[in-house]
């Protein structure tokens, strides 16, 4: 999966090229709007897209002077289209373009991401029915609860993924906006027919009002929408680590031939991946929070948010991509050790049947109270002293006037939470 990684495109969505290809795309679109508008002779713009070009190098070279990205992107421009380069850029300021082509990238991106949650929620999905009726042992607060199966672990996963992946596409949707509206957003110097034409031609939708920029609310939810889904997989992932302690051994990141754990103790299986992917939740819910301080510029608008948008979209979106692959091929390669789920299940003597007493005793006429307080002692000296409750049960004799010793029996059945698995599974998996 690593490997497939490398051969995304989620990177070139970010490269400067890719930049001023979509900001040249939209200066041609507009030019034919105005076309359309009878703004501009038809010929000089044939001649603007036959001739328009830019140079990366040479953009670069002329911001050294002007200090400003679209100006010198525009002046490059003009250096190859020549007299009819009057009229690229009519009417419309500099976030018009950045804007908007920021909205294209930011949409690309998340397709790529939404592809990705598909692709590791079919690898879930067949986990789960794998290990569907898989026993484990569930645990609370970190101590032994009741039985559950590892399938129910993976299908909760499947579920919150499906909940990551609806509310990116409506992230996607709500950053899906372009603007050609001018200075302060007023359209004084352009005609709304060029936004709307623009915004149509590249696959967005016109903003229903801007002030020369998009508002960063929008942006501050598609980021909002990367950390919870980064939230999850480090959810997901510190799960697999804390499964992988030696005392519990249940389930274990792959490791590969070759693959070294510790330099200094060669008997180690780090769950070094899911760790990595834990540590970059971090580094995007940090991220979010910067987007969220980008909702408020002064009046109209400033660039405040500008130099922290060239780190944080490009460092997010590439590194949810990477978690998400990464992730997948974690779960592709787990190695789950059903012998220890069954050896952990029995470490407390039989003493997780607590409940199925508890309401055995309820439903044969004991007050919740009375029941509890005949249930607990014998759950905690089997506990402590490393007995079998079922033994200890046996020896109360409170509890045998309510139960025999058939009905008792019957209470230590690891099938009684299995009943409802099927259920849960036709849930989640619609």
């Amino acid at each position: 999966m690593i490997e497939r990684y490398s051969r995304k495109v989620m990177r070139d969505i970010w490269t400067l090229d890719n930049k001023f290809a979509k900001w040249l795309a939209i200066e041609i679109a507009a030019c034919e709007a105005h076309v359309e508008l009878g703004n501009v002779p038809a010929e000089a713009v044939e001649v603007i897209k036959q001739k328009a070009k830019f140079s990366v190098e040479r953009i670069n070279e002329i911001e050294r002077t002007t200090n400003h990205d679209v100006i010198a992107f525009l002046t490059n421009v003009a250096e190859y289209v020549g007299p009819e380069s009057r009229y690229i850029h009519l009417g419309l300021t500099s976030s018009d373009v950045v804007d908007t082509a920021f909205s294209i990238q930011i949409k690309e991106s998340a397709e790529i991401i939404i592809n990705d949650i598909e692709s590791l929620l079919e690898v879930i999905k067949a986990k789960a029915m794998k290990y569907k009726k898989s026993l484990m042992m569930g645990r609370t607060h970190g101590v032994h609860a009741e039985p559950m199966t590892l399938g129910l672990k993976f299908a909760l996963w499947y579920d919150e993924l499906i909940r990551d992946k609806a509310r990116l596409e409506i992230a996607k949707k709500d950053i899906s906006i372009g603007i050609i509206s001018g200075a302060v957003g007023t359209y004084a110097n352009i005609d709304t027919f060029v936004e709307e034409y623009v915004c149509k031609k590249l696959g967005l939708v016109p903003d229903n009002i801007s002030t020369q920029i998009i508002q960063r609310d929008r942006h501050a939810n598609f980021m909002a929408a990367l950390a919870v889904l980064a939230g999850s997989l480090e959810k997901f992932t510190t799960e697999i680590r804390a499964l992988q302690k030696t005392e519990f051994n249940e389930l274990e990141e792959g490791f590969k031939k070759g693959q070294k754990g510790s330099s200094a103790m060669p008997h180690k299986r780090n769950p070094i991946t899911c760790e990595r992917i834990s540590g970059l939740a971090r580094v995007i819910r940090g991220n979010m929070l910067v987007s969220m301080e980008n909702i408020c510029l002064w009046h109209e608008r400033d660039i405040s948010h500008s130099s922290t948008e060239r780190i944080i979209f490009p460092d997010s979106t590439t590194l949810i991509d990477y978690m998400l692959v990464t992730f997948q091929d974690v779960v592709e390669n787990l190695v789950v050790h059903e012998d220890n789920m069954l050896k952990n299940l029995d470490l407390l003597g039989g003493a997780v049947f607590s409940q199925q007493l508890l309401l055995a005793l309820i439903d044969k006429g004991a007050t919740r109270e009375d029941a509890y307080a005949l249930v607990q002692p014998c759950a905690m000296e089997a506990r402590d002293k490393g007995l079998k409750f079922r033994e200890v049960i046996g020896r109360c004799e409170q509890i045998g006037n309510y139960l025999s010793k058939i009905e008792i029996e019957s209470l230590f059945d690891y099938d009684y939470h299995l009943k409802n698995v099927d259920k849960i599974f036709k849930r989640v998996f619609k």
